[in-house]
């Protein structure tokens, strides 16, 4: 890690110490002066990569499970931006000739993601507390861990927000109040969620999963398998507590998975109507029947029908005749029948995910900024060793204190709710 950081300051220096020779040329040749500070944001860097591994950091699991779309462009709150996805491409039959076919040509497809998020870690650091903290010889390694901490935040903030796409998934497995992978020597759980994403016809090839600290626990203690290492093909579990695929599932953990989410209150009693649904339906209406309500997000059960669905589109209010229903794709598994059929919605749970790489998407930006910039004295872009995003930092000189901002500007979303399921339990 100590080389990297080298690294990264070393090319961080050289693409600003040219920008800032030249800028000192000029202003010598046209008269002005210019007043070197000791706190300039390329002076600042090895200081910034020197303690971000002592600040305390929660475990980041999705941002680097995801698909990321990270650019240098600026964007601005609430921006539609286009992130490029490569497409299907179908088969066609060979038929001999001369030539080659002129077919296999593509537009790439782009998937718009919304820019909700615009935020900026603050650091403010004045004479006073410069000298003081100076005599102490802990100036660098206070600095750096103010800036690990601006990072830190909001970096919990972007993963926070891929946590939240659970409720996009298509289908859930698990038992409630049951933290996964808690029978020793078995791997059910994850077999029967690579099940469900196959069923949805996800691609197996870049599979990842995110779970919680308790589900983690469960693999580390119960799970010996994964530890013997003439089973597992690897030392690392036993030596270093490192699990790295499960049954061909990367797995990461994320304390962004760990509380239970809230859930509607139905009761129990809610029912469909009597009309029949079909295997694939995802309309599904209510009949009068019941109390409560049943929210985006919840997971529901059909009386008959083993298979936890998430829901879309909920019901405000039970107890109203024909309101529309809607559950995530692919839709039932099993057939409705022409009968009132009950409904159960699954208590609140902690929500773990297996899914497809390609299934979800964080697209990150610059935060936008006038034509020309602001007072800002020096911005540069410094990359969180931990989570892999990269911030925008701006440094602002102002009257007899420095403030610096950590910023960035993101959106997140479920672009294929096929390709994601939601291991539940705890």
């Amino acid at each position: 890690m100590s080389r990297i950081r080298i690294f990264l300051a070393a090319v961080l220096a050289s693409i600003f110490r040219p920008l800032h020779e030249a800028v000192t040329r000029y202003m010598g040749a046209t008269g002005m002066m210019l007043y070197a500070s000791p706190n300039t944001l390329t002076n600042l860097i090895p200081t910034i990569y020197a303690a971000a591994d002592i600040v305390s950091r929660e475990q980041v699991g999705f941002i680097n499970a995801v698909t990321r779309d990270s650019r240098m462009d600026r964007a601005a709150i609430n921006q539609v931006v286009n992130v490029p996805v490569v497409g299907a491409i179908t088969p066609v039959s060979i038929t001999p000739g001369a030539y080659a076919p002129d077919t296999g040509g593509a537009t790439p497809g782009n998937v718009a993601v919304t820019i909700s998020n615009q935020y900026a870690a603050p650091i403010a650091w004045n004479g006073d507390e410069q000298i003081v903290v100076g005599e102490t010889g802990l100036y660098e390694s206070v600095m750096a861990q103010r800036f690990a901490q601006g990072m830190r935040a909001i970096t919990n903030m972007v993963e926070t927000d891929l946590a939240a796409l659970q409720m996009y998934a298509s289908r859930a497995y698990g038992t409630y109040n049951s933290v996964p992978f808690g029978t020793a020597n078995d791997l059910s759980d994850m077999a029967q969620a690579i099940k469900i994403l196959e069923d949805n016809g996800a691609p197996q090839t870049d599979l990842r999963s995110v779970i919680g600290s308790a589900a983690l626990a469960n693999i580390r203690g119960k799970q010996a398998v994964l530890f013997k290492a003439n089973e597992a093909g690897t030392d690392a579990m036993l030596r270093k507590g490192i699990v790295g695929d499960i049954l061909g599932v990367g797995l990461g953990s994320s304390a962004a998975v760990k509380t239970a989410v809230a859930v509607g209150t139905n009761n129990g009693s809610a029912t469909t109507t009597a009309a029949g649904f079909a295997v694939g339906t995802t309309n599904i209406p209510t009949a009068a029947a019941g109390t409560g309500t049943i929210i985006a997000g919840d997971i529901i059960t059909f009386a008959g029908d083993t298979e936890k669905y998430l829901v879309v589109t909920g019901v405000a209010n039970v107890a109203s005749a024909s309101t529309a229903l809607v559950i995530a794709e692919p839709g039932l598994r099993k057939a409705i029948p022409a009968a009132a059929t009950a409904i159960t919605t699954i208590g609140a749970t902690t929500r773990n995910m297996v899914f497809s790489k390609s299934s979800m998407v964080v697209a990150t930006r610059t935060p936008s900024m006038p034509i020309g910039g602001d007072s800002a004295s020096d911005v540069m872009d410094i990359t969180d060793p931990v989570s892999g995003l990269t911030y925008q930092v701006a440094m602002y000189k102002q009257y007899r204190q420095v403030h610096f901002e950590i910023g960035l500007a993101w959106g997140v979303k479920m672009i294929a709710p096929r390709h994601s399921m939601v291991l539940i339990g705890g």
